[in-house]
């Protein structure tokens, strides 16, 4: 999900890519239900896991695993969030709302990061 608002919400400052440390097979029916009352598709994503992505450079990490990712070569911040697998459908959408409004949070201070850097320049 937070793949999905990011790419929505913040192409012009931000390239994200998720992936889990024990990520399922395909992305539940509940997320693409939930996303998509958000007009966000996501039948098209599918789950990766962090090895997937090991060799790809980040500049942030955004942790809702809850587990150290202390080692990875990035700053992380960890966002407390619950995984909504297993729950009922309703708490699968409050889920998703805490996650969209971390999204818009980081967003926003990635847009003042940018306006500052140009301001700076």
């Amino acid at each position: 999900m937070a793949e999905a608002f990011a790419r929505t919400y913040g192409a012009d400052v931000i390239l994200p890519a998720s992936a889990g440390l024990a990520p399922a097979l395909t992305v539940a029916s509940d997320t693409i239900r939930a996303m998509k009352e958000k007009n966000i598709a996501m039948e098209d994503n599918f789950p990766k896991s962090l090895q997937q992505l090991r060799s790809v450079p980040f500049d942030l990490i955004v942790n809702m695993s809850g587990a150290d990712l202390s080692d990875l070569a990035a700053p992380v911040r960890d966002w407390e969030v619950k995984d909504p697998i297993g729950m009922k459908y309703e708490a699968h959408c409050q889920i998703r709302d805490q996650i969209e409004t971390l999204v818009m949070e980081l967003i926003l201070d990635l847009r003042r990061d940018d306006a500052h850097s140009a301001s700076s320049s």
